[in-house]
């Protein structure tokens, strides 16, 4: 049986929302198979990005009615596609929301937009809340994309996004193993805004800094790297550890440092686990300055797919797994979340 499925994805660098739709369907080997048919980015208004920027700073009470009010922002851009692409027999829409906050060592994490305002626009089945039920069991919530990893992309040792974080998945010892890097456009979009750009346009802005080496140590010695995966990151880390360090730094230098910290963090994941094929996908994967330090400090052979792929594998997987939820097959690695186990996540309507 082939499932059409839209996968709604929006980032923490707020670039807008990714929707995919895709085909997939299990072969007589019981393997997996996709087929990208048709992608769009919507990008969000200036009064859209400034209200899911902010959203950590309201109320309770404001929050819930941003989530309404997200979740029918995200109905009628799943209608627009729709329209746009004259879509018929859409068999489910997986949506992952949009992080506000993020902290599971305390068994909570939130993604808005709620699902049961787009099946009240769309009319079609919806798939949301992947992240909650893995934190309940003990997991990180994070990364989920690696059952995509597994099941969609098994021909490359390793997968990874690089997007507001860094984030990779591959498998060790029978076990696939994801786990968020670093932080990458959460940061560098925030500098290269104080420059007038949306973001460092093939990182030409850090190319023209200066690296500031005492910096760099401080960076590269936070805690978190010192950690042993399962682990993930949300803003709040950031807020936290790296944007004081900033304050009083030169914008371009500070680009050029941060990329420089980021290149050293991938590639020594590269070659900590002896990765030698490297499937990049993300926004980040245009920064070619930041391809070009990854690969200086790393002998893994790069990958760069096609930009539907760079663009919408996330959004891609949302919509796998909510094939996955529907069928009621295993779509959350606990390998990859730290969960008690293996589990089929994700809030049905």
């Amino acid at each position: 049986m082939v499932f059409h499925a839209l996968g709604l994805m929006s980032g923490t660098s707020l670039d807008g929302l990714d929707i995919c739709h895709a085909a997939f369907e299990k072969d007589e080997n019981g393997k997996w198979n996709f087929e990208i048919l048709d992608a769009f980015t919507f990008p969000y208004s200036e009064e859209w990005e400034k209200k899911l920027r902010n959203a950590t700073e309201i109320s309770a009470e404001e929050l819930y009615e941003l989530n309404s009010e997200y979740g029918f922002y995200l109905g009628k851009k799943a209608l627009e596609f729709v329209e746009k692409f004259q879509l018929k027999n859409i068999d489910l829409i997986a949506s992952h929301g949009h992080t506000v906050f993020h902290q599971p060592e305390k068994k909570f994490t939130v993604q808005i937009g709620d699902g049961r305002a787009i099946k009240i626009l769309t009319k079609i089945p919806v798939v949301y809340d992947f992240r909650s039920q893995d934190v309940l069991m003990g997991g990180n919530g994070a990364p989920l994309v690696p059952i995509g990893d597994e099941l969609l992309f098994s021909q490359f040792d390793a997968c990874l996004n690089i997007g507001g974080f860094s984030n990779i998945s591959f498998n060790a010892n029978q076990r696939r193993i994801a786990f968020d890097i670093c932080p990458v456009n959460i940061v560098l979009n925030k500098f290269a805004q104080k420059l007038g750009n949306n973001f460092d346009e093939n990182g030409e802005f850090a190319r023209s800094g200066k690296v500031n080496l005492e910096l760099l140590a401080k960076l590269n010695s936070l805690d978190f790297y010192q950690k042993n995966p399962p682990k993930s990151l949300g803003i709040e880390w950031v807020s936290e550890h790296i944007f004081p360090l900033f304050e009083k730094e030169n914008t371009v230098d500070v680009l050029a440092t941060f990329t420089e910290h980021a290149a050293i963090q991938v590639a020594q994941v590269f070659e900590k686990f002896a990765l030698k094929t490297v499937l990049f996908s993300g926004g980040g994967t245009y920064n070619s300055f930041l391809v070009e330090r990854i690969q200086h400090y790393s002998k893994a052979e790069i990958i760069i797919p096609s930009s539907e792929i760079i663009n919408f594998k996330e959004a891609l997987i949302f919509a796998f797994m909510g094939v996955l939820r529907i069928k009621n097959e295993i779509n959350t690695l606990s390998s990859a979340t730290g969960s008690s186990a293996d589990h089929c996540s994700g809030l049905i309507v």
